[in-house]
This record gives structure tokens, C-alpha cells and sequence, in this order.
């Protein structure tokens, strides 16, 4: 699931992208997007929800409750910099070089002087994290968003953003761990740190909406409107 106390909601710089996140501060205009199995989609939308209430936001509380704040950030940077190779290999294919060269260099620092990444020692340098995914890629060369899907457990996404997620899971250094377990363990460890930095956003989303459903999915595609525009 990709949703979310009294700490302020992560910075983009420092946030995990596996579940791609809505940004929910900026009020743009609404994509438009074909929604043809919105009945199974809002299906899948309510078990979401529920796994999320009843499953992963307790879990991440008792993980914020029980664990010091610096320790989460230094997981939380552990895991964004095991990201890196993702984000170089999308921003590379987008053009960006600058962000590419930017991503290296954070990858080099915080992998020697941040401790495996556990430190973000290259925001010293004023280098600061570059957002690129597959799905993302797709969107810079023209590929639209194709239907919408609400994936079950991952949440909000798109016909192309769900091939742009077998894109980045090749590109995860945690699909490449010994066994399928470790792999999962390692990626819902990695959402549930991420989540619990975030609670606000998500329950603040839904909360005040008429139709949960269509305040999700609008925030989601304004979002991946925006980094594919960016």
C-alpha cells in the first residue's frame, strides 16, 4: 500500500520511491485518464485501505514508536541509496545528464563517507537526491498513461507506470538479494520505514474527501504528471 505522528512528512530528497507516493500539497489541475475497470479498481482500493489501516500503519507506528528517529533516517538513507541505480539508469535515458552525474556522485560520497549510505554526507555538497523511474521514462518519450490501475497492496498506478515497475524492479539491487523471501522482507521493511515518516498525507487525503477513490487517483496522476514534466 502507499499511503500515510507528530513529525513533519519526509522531504522528496530523503523519501523511498518504491510505491510512488502522490505529492498532496500542490492543487493542479485534474489528468484526465480512462478509468474502464473502475469497479475492480475501487475493489482493490478498499481491501488497500483496510490492509492499511488494520496491517501497515500500525506496524509503522510501533516501528516509529519503538525506534529513535535518527535510526529510521539512517535506514530510510540506506535504502534511497541502494536506489541509486534506478534513478541514474531513468534520468541517463531521459537526457539528464547533470542528474545522472549527480546521482553517481551522491551514490560515491554516501557510500564511503555516509557509512554505506546510512548518512546522507553528499547534501553537504549541496547534492541533492534526482527523481527518475521507469514509468517515468516512458511518460519524457511520449508514452500516455494508457488506463488507470489500482494495484493490489501498491496502490495507484497506470498501464504504463505498472510496466514501468518490472522496468525498475530489474534495476533494484533488492531483487537480486539470495532468495524471493529476503527480497520481499526487504522491500516491505523498506515501505514500512518509508510510512512511518508519513502518516499525515494519506489519512489528511482521504479523510477529507467525498470520494476517496477519486481524491487518490487525482493526486497520484497529478504527481506523475509533474516528475514526467519536470
Amino acid at each position: 500500500m502507499r499511503p500515510d505522528g507528530s513529525e513533519t512528512p519526509a522531504a522528496p530528497d530523503n523519501a523511498a520511491t518504491d510505491l510512488r507516493e502522490p505529492s498532496f500539497g500542490e492543487e493542479t489541475p485534474p489528468v484526465r485518464i480512462a478509468d474502464p475497470i473502475e469497479p475492480v479498481n475501487r475493489g482493490i482500493f478498499f481491501v488497500n485501505d483496510k490492509l492499511y489501516r488494520w496491517v501497515f500503519k500500525p506496524v509503522a507506528k510501533g516501528y516509529r514508536y519503538a525506534v529513535p528517529e535518527a535510526a529510521r533516517v539512517a535506514v530510510r538513507n540506506f535504502f534511497s541509496n541502494l536506489g541509486t541505480p534506478i534513478r541514474a539508469a531513468n534520468t541517463l535515458l531521459q537526457g539528464k545528464f547533470k542528474a545522472t552525474g549527480t546521482e553517481l556522485a551522491r551514490f560515491t560520497i554516501n557510500s564511503t563517507i555516509g557509512m554505506a549510505g546510512l548518512i546522507d554526507a553528499a547534501k553537504e555538497w549541496k547534492l541533492h537526491r534526482e527523481e527518475g523511474d521507469t514509468g517515468q521514462t516512458l511518460g519524457v518519450y511520449g508514452l500516455g498513461h494508457g488506463m488507470y490501475l489500482v494495484l493490489p497492496v501498491l496502490g495507484p498506478s497506470s498501464a504504463r507506470d505498472a510496466v514501468g515497475l518490472v522496468g525498475d524492479a530489474f534495476l533494484d539491487p533488492l531483487s537480486y538479494l539470495p532468495t524471493a523471501e529476503e527480497s520481499v522482507g526487504a522491500r516491505v521493511f523498506r515501505s514500512e520505514s518509508d510510512l512511518s515518516f508519513r502518516f499525515e498525507a494519506y489519512d489528511e487525503l482521504v479523510g477529507g474527501a467525498v470520494d476517496p477513490y477519486l481524491a487518490v487517483r487525482d493526486a497520484y496522476l497529478q504527481n506523475r504528471e509533474k516528475r514526467v514534466k519536470e
